[in-house]
């Protein structure tokens, strides 16, 4: 006697939206346990010190290449902007440079950063 494969894969099917069920109830029973542990996280992630070299190699080396000494978009090393430019740039962008990349809280360390770069 043969068995039928499709019988397999429809009682995976089953199952795997059995499963998914019963996790979606049983995260809708805990969401205040889940919400409490998300805050827990932020407020670590605010009392951390911004490092500007390392935001650079994380955000801006797909655009300005992973020396910074430019790729797609100009080169960040020995610029001919003001510290004060930069900032602004930052701000609120320039061309391809979209704004609000840089938290505002961080900007005046990224754009001293930026301007020390040689």
């Amino acid at each position: 006697m043969q068995k039928n494969p499709i019988v397999a894969f429809l009682l995976i099917m089953a199952f795997g939206i059995g499963l998914i069920f019963f996790l979606s109830v049983e995260g809708v029973e805990k969401k205040k346990e889940i919400a409490e542990g998300h805050g827990e996280g932020e407020a670590t992630e605010e009392t951390a010190e911004f490092d500007p070299e390392a935001f650079a190699q994380s955000k801006c080396i797909a655009c300005h290449g992973g020396d910074l000494t430019g790729a797609s978009a100009p080169s960040l090393v020995d610029t001919k902007l003001s510290q004060e430019e930069i900032a602004e740039v930052l701000t609120n962008g320039r061309g391809g440079m979209p704004a609000g990349l840089v938290p505002a809280e961080n900007i005046e360390a990224m754009a001293e950063y930026v301007f020390s770069l040689e």
